[in-house]
């Protein structure tokens, strides 16, 4: 039963690509009350404006839309709220390193059900220019055309 839930993917930052070059990647646990928990496990998590930020030797997940629990009366959580992030000592000193890097940001890509744990994909990323960005859409496109003439050369060869 356990292997059901193995990796359920909970919410994706799908504009964190067309934003921004994304470098490496770290897997961080959460700290979060029970209603952000179980509203989190129903689907209701925002990451369209996320970052992550390092402060005082920890790592704080900000702008994150948890949406409330449906059942959760008044010990509800508030939506948007400062969240703390698990990551080793050493996880954490390199990405404070980084991030004090000219244009480097730490950025939520996905959040995903892990072994019954909600689990937080950080990348470390570089801010796209406009002219980048076209380009990242010219290659998008032209991948399409080629993979589409490749399609109608094999359906006209059967």
């Amino acid at each position: 039963m356990a292997s059901d839930y193995q990796n359920k993917l909970l919410s994706d930052n799908r504009q964190a690509g067309h934003n921004y070059f994304l470098m490496d990647k770290w897997e961080a646990g959460m700290v979060l009350s029970g209603t952000e928990v179980k509203a989190g496990k129903a689907g209701k998590i925002q990451l369209k404006d996320a970052y992550a930020e390092i402060a005082g030797g920890e790592a704080w997940l900000m702008n994150v839309h948890i949406g409330q629990y449906s059942h959760g009366n008044r010990e509800n959580h508030e939506p948007v709220r400062k969240r703390k992030l698990l990551l080793h000592k050493a996880e954490i000193e390199k990405l404070h390193s980084k991030t004090r890097e000219k244009g480097l940001a730490l950025i939520p890509t996905r959040i995903y059900l892990k072994n019954g744990r909600l689990k937080c994909e950080l990348a470390l990323a570089k801010g796209k220019k406009f002219h980048d960005k076209r380009e990242t859409e010219r290659a998008k496109e032209a991948n399409f055309e080629a993979r589409a003439a490749m399609h109608r050369a094999n359906k006209g060869s059967d």
